[in-house]
């Protein structure tokens, strides 16, 4: 028996014969597309309508899941901890974060899927490969195959499946919204307040002890806080990292600024430990400069000259803290910075 036999025996039933004998004279021709087979939604209507409603349940699910989002950041603290096996200890906002948001997101995508595999049109069209550059023609069809398929997407007949469409990718943009709260804190006191008061003893950081004037001597540096803040505190880390002071002793007659002078004792100056470019903590002093360091973006300041910026990207001046002696020859804040300390926001400028 021929190849061209074996060819012909083997096609299926009903097929054209001279189809079958083109196959067998050449077997890597373009076969064509398989004939179409209606879904059940294409002709029952009942069977449509049911995944209609399956997406629109699915849309629905995911505004609520939105809502459940925004609807987690007041009820539950970021402190609240909770053991869910195999996950361990874990903040119950992540969880409820995580967990909404996702559903919201999954929503949307099985309802976009559900909705193009049983209600969108499923007939597969072949179309020959065109240049680069369209021809008016092209472009005339190509904007009739979309206007085609804006029609078989049913997205003006079945409005059900629209509205919670565009209910659900309305409120999914919300979830980013509130996430834009976390960057930070807002403003109000949070930024532009410290714990400095008026009559707060300045603790050395090291011993945890009040200071007295002689034990800051000419060329040291000495870190302190405000009294009361204590390292076992809840919000130790956040405090700190605005309260931090960083005080040095300089010869009275080689400060060149009045007002750092009026606000020293003795040639003991306090200035913010917080460089104003991003926050990092100061450490690096220069005593036969008055200079201080930044170790991050080596950003540099003169104590000797109110801490103005001399050297690097930092835009404004160290803040500083007015200080006095109490009577118990210890000594004290005379109230809080009177600029924010720490980097530059957009209500300072």
């Amino acid at each position: 028996m021929s190849s061209q036999e074996i060819s012909e025996e083997s096609l299926p039933s009903g097929q054209d014969s001279a189809h079958g004998k083109a196959v067998a004279e050449n077997p890597f021709a373009d076969p064509g597309l398989p004939p179409h087979k209606p879904r059940i939604q294409d002709i029952d209507e009942r069977a449509a309508k049911r995944s209609e409603r399956t997406v629109a349940l699915l849309f629905t699910v995911s505004m609520l899941a939105t809502v459940g989002f925004i609807a987690s950041f007041v009820a539950f603290d970021v402190d609240q901890i909770v053991y869910i096996w195999p996950l361990g200890h874990v903040s119950i906002l992540h969880v409820m974060l995580g967990l909404t948001l996702g559903i919201a997101l999954f929503c949307i995508g099985a309802g976009a899927v559900h909705w193009a595999r049983t209600l969108m049109s499923d007939v597969e069209v072949a179309d020959d490969r065109h240049p680069i550059e369209a021809s008016p023609e092209v472009k005339a069809k190509v904007m009739a195959d979309f206007r085609e398929g804006a029609a078989e997407s049913a997205i003006g007949r079945r409005k059900l499946i629209r509205n919670t469409m565009f209910g659900a990718l309305a409120m999914v943009p919300l979830s980013g919204v509130v996430l834009l709260r976390e960057l930070g804190p807002l403003p109000g006191d949070k930024l532009f307040k410290t714990s400095w008061a008026n009559g707060k003893l300045l603790i050395n950081m090291n011993t945890n002890e009040p200071l007295r004037p002689e034990d800051v001597v000419v060329g040291s540096l000495t870190f302190a806080k405000p009294e009361g803040l204590e390292e076992s505190d809840h919000d130790f880390n956040t405090l700190i990292a605005k309260d931090a002071l960083m005080i040095v002793r300089i010869q009275p007659e080689d400060i060149k600024d009045k007002r750092e002078l009026e606000w020293s004792h003795e040639g003991i100056v306090a200035f913010s430990k917080i460089c104003t470019h991003v926050g990092c903590p100061i450490s690096l002093y220069e005593q036969q400069t008055h200079h201080v360091l930044c170790p991050c973006h080596q950003s540099t300041f003169d104590l000797s000259d109110g801490a103005r910026v001399i050297f690097g990207p930092a835009g404004h001046a160290l803040p500083q803290l007015r200080i006095g002696v109490n009577d118990e020859g210890f000594l004290e804040a005379l109230g809080d910075f009177e600029e924010p300390v720490g980097p530059a926001f957009w209500e300072r400028g």
